[in-house]
């Protein structure tokens, strides 16, 4: 802890599940700074007394008033570092911190991470979907209408996209998902990571909303979603395939159009469906 200057403000991740997940170095800077700034102290509680960290804790999050930001500030500015952890995983994903990392950065505070477990990453390195450029969307609006608006933004995008949901919410956000981003986009739904009833479903958002509306369990617990991209249509589809999809689109649910050129033509049934979003709307 000695190579950095005091008056640090240590934005530390911890465990998003299994305590044997923190790192070590996290456990010493917790220790070693003034006071740890808790997303919920009562919460915390467990985490630090499994490592016998008994620095002094105080609740901080983004709706605190101007006043315990300030505090922090002052305690750093008067060379005392601090750390700053959320309920579970990286602080400032979708949790508490933003005001006060930017306030340090403003005050030309030094602000250093201790990396670790973050859900959103965890969730996309075992999804099977494309990582090379991924969206970070975390939680949508909790009411419909509000969510739907949101995903219609999103329906062009090529990027992977990683949603936040709330258990009570999960079935009702996955099918506005599935209707405005389509039923056979390739999902991956991860619940629970690194806990004892850690489980994980990938196929269509379709298939999923069926998975987790027949399963209760399914809708429990912290979870993330993540959804294939936009793809674009490549080059492979021949004329022929292209001409066949649009005829079958005239008599046919392009659900089923696409099913049958796909059956004709060899090509993937997605990438046609894909397609037939697009003729559809021309």
């Amino acid at each position: 802890m000695n190579s950095y200057q005091s008056g640090t403000l240590f934005i530390v991740a911890t465990p998003v599940g299994n305590l044997s997940d923190m790192v070590p170095r996290a456990v010493e800077t917790l220790q070693s700074v003034s006071v740890i700034a808790c997303e919920d102290t009562r919460h915390s509680k467990k985490l630090l007394e499994h490592f016998n960290i008994d620095t002094p804790c105080i609740s901080y999050h983004d709706h605190t008033d101007q006043k315990a930001t300030e505090k922090i500030i002052n305690r750093l500015s008067n060379g005392k570092s601090v750390a700053l952890i959320s309920d579970a995983g990286t602080p400032l994903i979708s949790d508490p911190g933003y005001r006060l990392v930017a306030e340090a950065r403003k005050r030309k505070l030094e602000v250093i991470p201790i990396p670790g477990a973050c859900a959103a990453i965890s969730a996309l390195s075992v999804s099977g979907l494309a990582t090379d450029k991924f969206r970070f969307i975390g939680f949508l609006p909790s009411k419909s209408s509000q969510r739907t608006k949101v995903l219609e933004t999103l329906k062009s995008a090529s990027d992977t996209l990683i949603f936040y949901e709330a258990p009570h919410r999960v079935l009702a956000m996955l099918e506005d998902v599935s209707i405005v981003l389509g039923p056979h986009r390739i999902a991956f739904l991860a619940r629970e990571i690194s806990k004892t009833f850690e489980t994980y479903l990938h196929g269509s958002l379709e298939s999923l909303c069926v998975e987790v509306g027949n399963d209760s369990n399914q809708q429990r617990g912290e979870i993330v979603l993540i959804v294939s991209g936009n793809g674009i249509i490549k080059e492979s589809l021949s004329i022929e395939a292209k001409r066949i999809l649009k005829l079958l689109m005239k008599e046919l649910p392009i659900a089923k159009a696409s099913s049958l050129t796909a059956k004709i033509t060899g090509n993937e049934k997605q990438e046609l469906y894909q397609l037939a979003l697009r003729l559809q709307k021309k």
